[in-house]
């Protein structure tokens, strides 16, 4: 059964960080285009990052430009997203995805597996 989990989610106060995983099962991760979303209640869901499936192409959203890292690990079969100097904007629930096609991008309708989500709550 394919399947992506996410977690690492939690509560940080501004500045802090936090480091999120999306674990893929039944499936390689590494033959996937994989990005990641958030979403606030009321709002759509708005890409953060992605990273193309050779790696070449790596994106991040404005907003989050010189905060986030994404990242592969290949042997546990997962992808990381790395995330420092958060602010309450930040605050949302965070999901992974993987598209079959090569490259990567903003539109959920591209990604054919979505995980759960984990909450992010940013606040003093």
């Amino acid at each position: 059964q394919v399947q992506l989990v996410e977690s690492g989610g939690g509560s940080v106060q501004p500045g802090g960080s936090l480091r999120l995983s999306c674990a893929g099962s039944g499936f390689t991760l590494d033959d996937y285009a994989i990005g990641w979303f958030r979403q606030d209640p009321g709002k759509e869901r708005e890409g953060v990052s992605c990273i193309s499936r050779d790696e070449g192409n790596i994106y991040y959203a404005d907003s989050v430009k010189g905060r986030f890292t994404i990242s592969r690990d290949v042997a546990k079969n997962t992808v990381y997203l790395q995330m420092s100097s958060l602010k309450p904007e930040d605050t949302a629930v965070y999901y992974c995805a993987a598209a079959s096609f090569p490259s990567c991008g903003w539109v959920p309708g591209w990604y054919d597996y979505w995980g759960q989500g984990t909450q992010v709550t940013v606040s003093s």
